[in-house]
């Protein structure tokens, strides 16, 4: 009983330090561990890794031993099938070139940009009647007027040929269809023309080479080239100016739409072809419309004088704010075109601006309270 009390009474590390021993020496030396044949862990990016080091021992085999003595030889893709050109249409991939300004030695039509800053104003409908006015007074000239709006094309509405357009601007730049064949050719008027914008595509497949291509086609064709001109500084109103010989601002009496036209005018004067060219300045002329002489006189809207102090350009002409303007568009009609039925004081203004541009003198009608022409 003594011994047992004793034993239990000595102290406890002596009696575990041989198995202490015997477990550190086993910790210390592991058994080694039996070879793995299992499948091999994935890198990450070990794909891409592997292709990179493909191609760079790809690369340096064949620029140091030339093409690998063992490799296949590649089958070529087959080669997609192309289009004939068009028969009338040229087959080369070069686009026609308009001659430099003021070349004495060309004979290709004048291009007009009927432009401005603003949206809204009436370019649309003056260059539908400033075209259709021309065509009326000039029978032995032709006209061609041509929608930049890419995207949206309202000109055709204005002119009634909605339901006749095939092909349209962005397929001649394509050369998907010759510019014979996107034109339209007005009813009322043999010698005016149209050319409608896409719907379906947006105004960056627009390009200058491109614009410049159906623009030498059609002024190689008629004598006039009528820009409809999208709102804003974009891509369809920068090409639709860059290459113009006259700009007729369209403005509203009212400060936004003149000093969205003062932007224009900059930039025609600053960005065009001819300024580039230092050729002579694009001719810039002034057309107002929606003008009312009562409101003007109350100071409720600009008066001619103040929109001519603003932008400091000759005054083309200014139409009357009339109701006849928007049942004209719905009947698929310019408002000129009205002149003989009723005698609107729009139509009439309209005949006046063109006779102008054409160089005729005109007396300034519809812009007093006075005048009996106006509606009251």
């Amino acid at each position: 009983m003594t011994s047992l009390l004793a034993r239990a009474r000595a102290p406890l590390l002596p009696r575990i330090r041989p198995a202490l021993g015997l477990l550190n020496s086993s910790l210390s030396s592991p058994p080694p561990l039996p070879p793995f044949t299992g499948p091999q862990p994935t890198r990450l990016f070990a794909s891409h890794a592997n292709k990179k080091k493909s191609k760079k021992s790809s690369s340096s085999s064949v620029s140091s031993h030339g093409a690998p003595p063992s490799a296949a030889p590649s089958t070529p893709p087959a080669a997609k099938a192309v289009q004939p050109p068009l028969a009338n249409e040229a087959s080369g991939p070069e686009f026609k070139k308009l001659p430099a300004p003021d070349d004495p030695d060309a004979t290709v039509g004048r291009i007009v940009a009927v432009t401005s800053g603003k949206g809204g104003v009436g370019k649309t409908t003056s260059a539908a009647s400033f075209a259709m006015g021309i065509a009326a007074k000039k029978p032995d000239k032709s006209v061609c007027v041509v929608d930049f709006d890419i995207g949206l094309r309202n000109l055709d509405i204005h002119l009634g040929a909605e339901r006749r357009v095939v092909f349209d601007f962005i397929n001649v730049i394509n050369r998907e269809c010759t510019v014979n064949q996107a034109l339209i050719k007005d009813k009322r008027r043999p010698n005016l023309s149209m050319l409608a914008a896409s719907q379906t595509k947006d105004k960056d497949a627009l390009t200058v080479a491109g614009v410049e291509h159906v623009l030498a086609s059609l002024a190689s064709l008629f004598d006039y080239v009528i820009l409809d001109s999208p709102a804003g500084i974009e891509s369809g109103a920068k090409h639709a100016m860059y290459f113009a010989d006259d700009a007729i601002i369209v403005t509203n009496p009212e400060l936004s739409s003149c000093r969205d036209a003062d932007k224009m005018i900059g930039f025609i004067s600053a960005r065009s072809r001819r300024a580039e060219t230092g050729s002579r300045p694009v001719t810039q002329t002034l057309l107002i419309t929606r003008y009312d002489p009562a409101r003007a006189d109350k100071n409720e809207s600009l008066s001619i004088t103040d929109i001519q102090d603003l932008l400091g350009l000759d005054l083309v002409g200014v139409i009357p704010e009339s109701s006849a303007i928007l049942t004209c568009t719905n009947l698929g009609t310019p408002v000129i075109e009205s002149k003989d039925h009723g005698a609107d004081p729009s139509a009439l203004a309209y005949e006046d601006m063109v006779d102008r541009y054409l160089g005729e003198e005109r007396e300034m009608r519809f812009t007093t309270v006075g005048d009996p022409n106006v509606h009251q």
